[in-house]
């Protein structure tokens, strides 16, 4: 099993250096794409008893095993930064990532420990049935279009990443998840990162209409795969609407920068990742953008409230992550 030192060696999708975390109690960089908190973290300390999202499953593997088995049963953070629903997505830039496909084998590991600890296979399969899988992908997989430029057309990418999450879904169904709280890709054309090369600084609107076409397609998607699989749940949130939202109504929503990104360099700091060299922004719960792509606390908890709680079906359907969360199945 790789150690988790030898895999950030590895990649570049990193964020274990300051600025990073500077919110962050004692102001650690702990490989949040964020000054503090992200949504992850917002989300799992109001749906339990949790100070911050679960840990690392490799953090954990370099444990011992008794120590492993029982944090497992607290949950397990199998996110990799740069993935995406592709396998190969990522790797070119970042040279190393952890894929979907390999968090899900990661996944079935944490699986097969939680039978032996219950040595009873409907008791695992309950605890399983009713944890809460939280899953937010696919911004990297059309970055990676938009920068290597592969040889296929919107309509076939769309397709190809659905069929290919729907794969995903069913695998993880087959291991025992019931409950999905799925968070749909931000107004990714929007990002500093992108504005940065863009005219002007706009928005990349080609990029955006990806964001938005994936969304209606995960609905369809997650429409069909509860209909055929006994027992699924799933919440989808719309993060373009909400990110668009902010955007468009920047001082409603409480932000005053919502273009440029809080840490970073270039025109709209979005020429690279936060550094201890970038510049960084005083007021931070002002800004939108803590780096190139990625929220600041401030704007990641206001997405996971609306995810939790939002009462209407704008922005979360067709029901919110808490009442999806309460379900006992």
């Amino acid at each position: 099993m790789a150690k988790l030192g030898d895999l950030l060696l590895h990649s570049l999708a990193t964020a274990n250096n300051p600025y990073y975390g500077i919110d962050y109690p004692h102001h650690i960089a702990t490989g949040r794409f964020s000054n503090g908190y992200n949504p992850a973290d917002i989300i799992a300390t109001h749906l339990g008893n949790y100070t911050e999202s679960p840990p690392a499953f490799y953090a954990l593997v370099e444990k011992t095993s008794t120590t492993f088995k029982s944090s497992i049963l607290r949950g397990v953070n199998f996110a990799s930064g740069g993935s995406g629903i592709l396998d190969d997505t990522g790797t070119p830039g970042f040279h190393h990532v952890v894929s979907l496909t390999q968090q899900i084998e990661q996944f079935q590991s944490v699986c097969g420990n939680i039978t032996e600890i219950y040595g009873d296979d409907d008791i695992a399969s309950k605890l399983l049935a009713n944890a809460f899988y939280l899953i937010s992908v696919g911004s990297n997989d059309f970055f990676d279009q938009f920068r290597y430029n592969y040889n296929i057309s919107a309509p076939e990418l769309i397709t190809y990443l659905s069929d290919t999450f729907a794969n995903h879904l069913q695998n993880l169904y087959d291991l025992g998840a019931r409950k999905f709280g799925i968070v749909s890709i931000p107004t990714i054309g929007c990002c500093p990162a992108i504005r940065s090369v863009t005219p002007g600084g706009a928005c990349n609107e080609t990029l955006n209409d990806f964001a938005q076409s994936f969304y209606n397609t995960t609905l369809s998607l997650l429409q069909e795969f509860s209909s055929t699989n006994p027992g699924v749940k799933f919440s989808l949130g719309n993060s373009y609407l909400m990110t668009k939202g902010v955007i468009d109504n920047a001082v409603a929503s409480g932000f005053e920068e919502v273009e440029s990104a809080c840490c970073g360099t270039g025109p709209s700091k979005g020429s690279s990742k936060c550094t201890p060299k970038s510049d960084l922004c005083e007021k931070r719960d002002k800004y939108l953008f803590w780096d190139w792509f990625h929220p600041t606390q401030k704007a990641s908890e206001m997405a996971a409230l609306s995810l939790l709680y939002a009462t209407g079906q704008e922005f979360v359907t067709p029901l919110n992550f808490s009442t999806l969360a309460s379900i006992q199945l």
